[in-house]
C-alpha cells in the first residue's frame, strides 16, 4: 500500500478492517457516522456472509453466494467493484423497500 500511497483495507491489522465480530463494512459504517434501517439491516447481512455466520440472517447465503460467483465471472478488481455496487445496491434496495413482499405459489385466496 505504501509504494502506491494506497490505503490498505480489509486485511488485519489496518484502520479499515474487521473489528471484533463486525467486518469491515460494519467499520465503514461507524467510521462515517451512517445510521438508517435499511443499513443496519445490510449491514447484518454483509457481516453474516463475510464472517461465516450464515445462520445470522437467511439472505447472507445467497449474498455470499452472488459475491463468490462476481469474483469469479471478472479478474479485473475494478471491474469486478462495479459489478459488486450493483450487488449491494440491490440487497439495499430490499433492506429499505421490499423485506414485506413475497412471491408464494399458487397465490393465495385464488381459485385453481
Amino acid at each position: 500500500a505504501d509504494r502506491f500511497q494506497a490505503v490498505p483495507f480489509d486485511i488485519d491489522n489496518v484502520f479499515w478492517s474487521h473489528r471484533g465480530e463486525r467486518c469491515t463494512f460494519d467499520t465503514m459504517i461507524e467510521e462515517f457516522g451512517l445510521e438508517s434501517g435499511a443499513l443496519d439491516r445490510l449491514a447484518l447481512i454483509v457481516r453474516a456472509a463475510d464472517t461465516a455466520s450464515l445462520d445470522l440472517v437467511p439472505q447472507a447465503a445467497g449474498f455470499l453466494a452472488a459475491s463468490l460467483g462476481l469474483s469469479r465471472m471478472y479478474r479485473d478488481d475494478l471491474e469486478q467493484l462495479e459489478a459488486g455496487m450493483l450487488l449491494y445496491d440491490a440487497f439495499f434496495r430490499w433492506c429499505r423497500d421490499a423485506t414485506e413482499e413475497t412471491h408464494n405459489w399458487p397465490a393465495a385466496g385464488k381459485p385453481s
